[in-house]
């Protein structure tokens, strides 16, 4: 079988497509860093769904989820973000924890896992 890496660089790939499996590292903001933690998931969600796409999977094949909060106090606003975005009928299992991430104006990182057919 053959692995696919997508958005490879020295350090790490973005996804890789392994087995029918598409794996993400965890995606932070790079144009809302600093902004709401509905702004960063926003463009985290639509930096994923390219990810999906690249490997011919969608959203509506999601797995699992990985969510890191930098602060749980936003764990009511991100849902408000993920619900609407998740496929309906289609949600995958899902972590959440409060976590400090690496730089301080990140407020989210998602890492998820999809079929891909």
């Amino acid at each position: 079988m053959e692995i696919k890496r997508l958005k490879t660089s020295p350090r790490m790939s973005q996804a890789v497509v392994y087995g029918g499996l598409l794996t993400t590292a965890g995606q932070v903001a790079k144009l809302t860093a600093g902004e709401s933690v509905a702004e960063q998931a926003q463009e985290i969600l639509s930096e994923i769904e390219a990810l999906l796409a690249a490997a011919g999977t969608d959203k509506s094949k999601l797995l699992t989820a990985q969510i890191w909060l930098s602060d749980i106090n936003d764990f009511s606003e991100f849902n408000a973000v993920w619900d609407a975005w998740v496929s309906p009928g289609a949600s995958p299992t899902r972590a959440c924890v409060e976590s400090k991430l690496v730089v301080p104006a990140l407020k989210v990182e998602i890492a998820v896992t999809a079929a891909v057919e």
